[in-house]
């Protein structure tokens, strides 16, 4: 990760940079700091098409002088979520706005207790918060279900042995909603044998819509000597839920070879957070700068199966205790 830090501390002096306009702790003064804040460092606006102008128009007319904070709150979460960014979140002692609907409209198609029951058996093992075995036709299976879990190295050793005599390995991120970068970075080093350059990051040098730097390299380095390295096929179970850092980990490994990612087009999710803070003590947190892929391409928006990877799971599928995305992927694995 050490690629990352001169970005991201850039980042947060270029923003230090923007002094805010002093602003009234009232409803339309709170209003007008939240619209400036995203107006000025967020980083999705371009790619988006939103015209945050016109946003602005619309919102403001709901602002009254006397209304609430529980009424400003509705208003500012309602103009928030024009973003259509997880990422986004405004916080108040009595509430924390979230936009849903990246993975709400999607229909939920992983349950850990058919895996567990129908593929399994109830045999499998548990480490790190970590979830493996093997599965039928020699395939090993891990399920790592956040990136906020800390893996140790000493883990994913004892993990990776157990599995060396599988055929292949199937990573089954499915409802992994993120979490740290650096353990995106500690999994990936692992399937790498040489410094390989990840993606790319890109800040924001002032306060213009389009005001980025140049795409700066972000390489990752191979596990230390001594550490074990997997070798084998690899198949990347993903779906809708797959947000954030799991959406980034999907990205890396889509494009490293012998990897294929399986299932549906992830949640999304590329922006690196940053915060703020209004008035009247409101925080907001929202994506300050965009992680491309390593064809310089942003994930923002979801990352999708490999070609012929496509997989869903249906309700009768659910209700018969079956998953076709994970059969897909032990197909693949056994040609």
């Amino acid at each position: 990760m050490k690629n990352l830090l001169l970005p991201i501390v850039l980042l947060f002096s270029l923003v230090s940079c923007h002094d805010l306009e002093e602003y009234v702790d009232n409803p339309e003064g709170n209003f007008e700091a939240l619209w400036t804040i995203l107006d000025e460092h967020y980083c999705f606006f371009s790619q988006k098409e939103i015209d945050w102008d016109e946003v602005h128009d619309r919102y403001a007319r709901r602002i009254a002088p006397g209304m609430n904070r529980e009424e400003l709150f509705i208003v500012c979460a309602d103009m928030l979520n024009e973003l259509r960014d997880g990422h986004v979140n405004l916080s108040a002692s009595f509430n924390t706005s979230y936009y849903r609907e990246w993975w709400s409209a999607y229909p939920q198609n992983f349950n850990l207790r058919v895996i567990e029951d129908r593929y399994f058996n109830y045999n499998y093992r548990q480490t790190s918060g970590m979830m493996y075995g093997f599965l039928s036709d020699n395939i090993g299976y891990l399920y790592y279900p956040t990136f906020s879990q800390t893996v140790g190295e000493g883990n994913l050793d004892n993990v990776l042995y157990f599995l060396s005599s599988a055929r292949g390995l199937i990573i089954d991120v499915r409802d992994n909603g993120g979490g740290s970068l650096t353990n995106v970075e500690t999994f990936v080093s692992r399937f790498i044998t040489e410094p390989t350059v990840v993606g790319y990051i890109s800040h924001k040098t002032g306060p213009g819509h389009d005001d980025f730097s140049e795409p700066r390299a972000i390489t990752y380095r191979p596990a230390a000597a001594g550490r074990i390295r997997w070798g084998k096929p690899v198949v990347v179970l993903a779906n809708r839920s797959t947000f954030s850092a799991a959406n980034n980990f999907v990205s890396v490994m889509k494009n490293l070879p012998g990897v294929k990612v399986a299932g549906a087009t992830t949640g999304g999710g590329s922006g690196m957070p940053y915060s703020s803070e209004l008035p009247c003590g409101w925080g907001v947190r929202f994506s300050a700068c965009s992680i491309l892929d390593a064809r310089r391409e942003s994930t923002e928006s979801g990352v999708e199966p490999s070609e012929g990877c496509e997989a869903e799971i249906t309700p009768a599928d659910m209700a018969a205790g079956r998953d076709p995305i994970l059969e897909k992927a032990i197909s693949l694995l056994s040609e």
